[in-house]
């Protein structure tokens, strides 16, 4: 299944006696070449911008929350500063996967200590870091400022 933009794929939860199955039945792993566990050990830790030209990425919390902003690239080697990114809050109590095609660069923030978000890739290493792009984390998106907006008074 290719995706062709930003997808949030919906799951659920089952729980009787023997305790609670959370799950996303409509996520498919044909696709998926490798997985990666990411833990922010605290609130602070900012990890944007990582776009790629040709790989997909999709984003699963185990621990936590996180919010996810993503944005579609102009121009790899020279993109707009104007760009317009969304976001979404991952919890790990919803059962929740983003799925982000390739020409986006995504960024991730922890909102709670000791966060933890599993990303799948349709990539090997090797053929990311080939296809991998870093911009600076004040692009597009002002974490701190959304970061203030969610907080309890």
């Amino acid at each position: 299944m290719k995706v062709e933009k930003p997808e949030i794929i919906e799951g659920g939860f089952y729980e009787d006696f023997r305790g609670i199955i959370q799950y996303v039945n409509d996520f498919h792993f044909e696709n998926v070449r490798r997985f990666y566990l990411i833990t922010h050990p605290d609130k602070s830790i900012i990890r944007a911008w990582q776009g790629h030209q040709q790989e997909t990425k999709s984003f699963y919390v185990t621990k936590g929350s996180f919010v996810v902003a993503w944005v579609k690239i102009d121009h790899f080697e020279n993109p707009s500063q104007d760009l317009k990114a969304e976001h979404i809050i991952l919890k790990a109590g919803e059962s929740k996967i983003l799925t982000l095609p390739p020409g986006y660069a995504n960024g991730l923030n922890s909102l709670e200590p000791n966060s933890q978000i599993m990303v799948f890739s349709d990539y090997l290493l090797n053929e990311s870091l080939d296809n991998k792009y870093r911009f600076d984390k004040d692009l597009w998106f002002n974490w701190n400022l959304f970061i203030r907006s969610i907080e309890p008074d």
